[in-house]
């Protein structure tokens, strides 16, 4: 890939990771209610879901979700189903409390890192903004698997930062976040909660 092509891949990453999404909005959540270290499970689970996307983007799934119907309504009612689901998750936690105690908290490393998979895999528009993304950057004339790795580690980097960032922000906040109780738990499980509701219903 050339210098200049990974410059203009790399300014659109960080727009694309700037913009609201399940899994930003997942690290800022767990940030509040387990912590920024522990939030990382939630980071590395969403990586890891993205990792997969790209994946299946650039060797061609996408391509074939965008000439499926059926798969494609599955994809997106699973996904829906599943934010759904979290958004509930969420509602239902606990107040945040001025302190963070780890050992007290129900949810586990593995928990919070299967969230933030899920949180990115089912999401069929991530998919499909990818699978027309990606041919943009791509030349057939090098190694497809290495063009891989530095598509999807750019995106990755930059993702994993701007989603610690979040967290971060959100831990430092806690004691104002305390004085909103239940409120900030329910406002972030609503927008789960609209976006898994909506994102079925669009086409």
């Amino acid at each position: 890939m050339l210098l200049d092509t990974w410059l203009l891949y790399l300014i659109a990453c960080i727009g694309l990771s700037l913009s609201p999404g399940p899994n930003g909005l997942l690290a800022l959540t767990h940030g509040a209610l387990h912590g920024s270290r522990k939030t990382l499970f939630t980071i590395v689970g969403g990586a890891t879901g993205f990792m997969l996307i790209i994946a299946l983007c650039m060797f061609g799934i996408g391509a074939l979700l965008k000439t499926s119907v059926v798969w494609l309504t599955v994809l997106k009612w699973l996904g829906g189903a599943y934010l759904v689901w979290l958004g509930i998750q969420v509602w239902r936690s606990p107040p945040i409390t001025g302190e963070i105690d780890v050992n007290a908290s129900r949810a586990s490393g593995w928990q919070l890192y299967r969230q933030g998979v899920l949180a990115s895999v089912t999401n069929p528009k991530v998919l499909l903004f990818f699978s027309a993304f990606l041919p943009q950057f791509i030349d057939p004339q090098r190694n497809l698997v290495v063009q891989f790795f530095v598509l999807a580690g750019t995106f990755i980097v930059i993702e994993c930062a701007v989603e610690g960032l979040l967290a971060k922000l959100a831990n430092r906040i806690r004691h104002w976040l305390k004085r909103v109780g239940r409120g900030f738990n329910r406002t972030c499980g609503g927008i789960f909660i609209g976006i898994g509701t909506a994102l079925p219903l669009r086409t």
